[in-house]
């Protein structure tokens, strides 16, 4: 399964991105960052790091985002991981999700690995 999660603000945050990654079993992995995420973020050979702009409109990010996931996504469903990120920049991939018409199961890195939760 794919994972799809935000790299973007919040103390810690891209810690736990990092973990679900290295220890979560995904076949691939899409981060969803801006252009400081993109140059700063150590990505491994399964991950690709895809910027853009969340400072634009609620609608003009998730247009952004659907575009550039709809070239992407291979499978049905994908893991969706939110710890990082902000509200805005969530609806959006969500939105955007919604309309790409995959399923969702949300994960996270939990006391006992990752988990879906």
């Amino acid at each position: 399964m794919e994972l799809i999660a935000y790299l973007s603000t919040g103390k810690g945050t891209w810690g736990h991105v990092s973990r679900m990654v290295q220890d979560g079993d995904f076949e691939k992995v899409y981060l969803i960052t801006n252009d400081y995420g993109k140059e700063n973020y150590t990505a491994d050979a399964k991950t690709e790091l895809i910027a853009v702009n969340s400072s634009q409109g609620l609608k003009e990010l998730r247009d952004e985002i659907r575009t550039v996931l709809k070239e992407k996504v291979k499978g049905a469903e994908v893991v969706v991981n939110f710890v990082s990120g902000t509200g805005k920049e969530h609806m959006a991939l969500m939105s955007a999700l919604l309309k790409l018409g995959v399923g969702i199961r949300f994960m996270a890195l939990t006391k006992d690995g990752v988990e879906e939760i």
